[in-house]
């Protein structure tokens, strides 16, 4: 449910013009956000959505919208959000790590609903504690993938990074109709079944 590579294309885009050492700490701060929203989610995470009235569904159609977005502007050769004017660029690295890197790129609607399911099922404070273990690894694992993959780019150069670019805008799209009919869905099933039929 966590798919590092899915994200790497949007993370590359973000943090294009960033130092190494910035496009790192971009990295990781995002990985541990993802880390702690989905412990988060995962320990009040029902009572959350039950408090809100949200579904993992709307969330699902709310990502792929959000995603959809990023996509096009990445296939524009543009990046979003876009940076404010007195907005310095460590400040702009600290806010695209939470979102939409964090949340909800990385820990999107499947991870989350995958992290309070684990959490449901977790009978003893062992059984939590290895559902966190296996959390931070993954974000680890994330944190890496990114940074790894930022420097395969950098070995394409500037023209090669643009083409590439376009190509990942163009993935983050698919991924984001995925997204939005696998939320969408669900609402369709219950309105046909509410419909009365003749």
């Amino acid at each position: 449910m966590i798919n590092p590579l899915g994200s790497v294309p949007l993370y590359i885009s973000m943090t294009e013009s960033f130092s190494p050492q910035l496009s790192r700490r971009v990295a990781i701060k995002a990985s541990a956000t993802a880390f702690f929203a989905l412990v988060l989610f995962g320990s009040l995470g029902e009572w959350i959505f039950e408090f809100f009235g949200i579904s993992v569904s709307g969330l699902k159609v709310a990502g792929g919208i959000l995603f959809f977005l990023m996509g096009y502007e990445m296939l524009r050769g543009k990046t979003v959000p876009k940076r404010q004017e007195q907005e310095t660029e460590h400040e702009y690295g600290s806010d695209i790590a939470i979102a939409p890197l964090g949340i909800p790129m990385i820990a999107g609607p499947g991870g989350i609903t995958m992290a309070i399911l684990f959490y449901k099922e977790a009978t003893d404070i062992v059984a939590k504690g290895e559902i966190i273990i296996a959390l931070f690894i993954v974000s680890v694992l994330t944190a890496l993938t990114f940074i790894y993959g930022r420097q395969l780019m950098s070995l394409l150069g500037s023209s090669g990074s643009k083409v590439m670019m376009r190509v990942m805008g163009l993935i983050v799209m698919l991924i984001a109709v995925e997204f939005f009919f696998a939320g969408i869905t669900p609402y369709v099933h219950k309105i046909m079944t509410t419909v009365p039929t003749a």
